[in-house]
C-alpha cells in the first residue's frame, strides 16, 4: 500500500504501524495528491491510504484521478475531519473506505484489509452521518429496488449498512461469516452495485434505514 499525508511525522507514523503488520507492506509515501496519484499509477499498490487537506491536488481530487488512472488501486480516505461535505465527496470520488485519524491502530489496519478485499468500509461515526443525510432527504429512491432480495438478504443489507462485519453480522444472525459473505456478493449482484458501501447507501436512499431504528 502506499501513504499519502503532508504532515510528515503522521505519515511515518501510519506507515511504520502498518509496515509493523506481518500481511502489510507498504511500499511508498507522498506529501501530496500529485505525488499520491504518481505512486499509485508507477507501484499499482493494493490500497492508497489518503489524507484529504494536501497542498496542490487534494486527496479528494487525487482519489478520483487513482480511480482513473490507476483503476486496481482501492483508496482509504484517512483523515482529522468528518464534516459530511468531506465525507460525500470522498465518496463520489471513489474511496472504497473512509476512516477519521483517532481511530485505533487496529481497526486502519482491518479497513486496509477489508478495501484491499474488495469490500468497502466505513467509520461507525460516517456510517451515523450517512442515515441522517439521506433519511432527511424528502423523497427517498423508489424502494422498489430492494424487492428482489429475500427475507434474509435484506436482513443481511440492514446490518451491512449498519457498518458492521460480515462476522459480527453473522454473530447476530446466528450464521457463519461465509454464509454472510455469500449473501452480501447475491445482494451486489442483485441491487447493481460494486461493494458493500454503495450498497449500503441504496440501503440509506431507500428508506431502509431510519433514524432511530436499531
Amino acid at each position: 500500500m502506499t501513504v499519502a499525508d503532508d504532515q510528515a511525522v503522521v505519515r511515518a507514523g501510519i506507515a511504520a504501524v502498518l509496515d509493523a503488520e506481518p500481511d502489510l507492506s507498504v511500499v511508498g509515501q507522498a506529501a501530496d495528491g500529485e505525488a499520491a496519484v504518481a505512486l499509485a499509477v508507477s507501484l499499482r499498490p493494493d490500497v492508497a491510504l489518503m489524507d484529504i487537506r494536501m497542498p496542490g491536488l487534494d486527496g479528494l481530487r487525487a482519489t478520483a484521478r487513482i480511480g482513473a488512472e490507476a483503476p486496481g488501486t482501492r483508496v482509504v480516505v484517512l483523515t482529522t475531519f468528518g464534516l459530511d461535505e468531506y465525507v460525500f465527496s470522498a465518496l463520489r470520488a471513489g474511496a472504497g473506505g473512509f476512516l477519521l485519524k483517532d481511530a485505533e491502530p487496529e481497526r486502519v489496519a482491518d479497513a486496509v484489509r477489508v478495501v484491499a478485499s474488495g469490500d468497502a468500509l466505513l467509520d461507525p461515526g460516517v456510517t451515523r452521518r450517512l442515515i441522517d443525510r439521506f433519511s432527511s432527504e424528502p423523497e427517498p429512491r423508489d424502494a422498489a429496488v430492494l424487492g428482489t432480495l429475500t427475507r434474509r438478504e435484506t436482513e443481511v443489507l440492514t446490518h451491512v449498512a449498519r457498518g458492521l462485519t460480515n462476522a459480527e453480522i453473522g454473530e447476530v444472525l446466528r450464521i457463519s461469516p461465509s454464509t454472510v459473505k455469500d449473501h452480501v456478493a447475491v445482494i451486489l449482484a442483485k441491487l447493481g452495485v460494486r461493494d458493500r458501501l454503495q450498497a449500503t447507501i441504496t440501503a440509506y436512499e431507500t428508506g431502509l434505514i431510519l433514524p432511530g431504528r436499531r
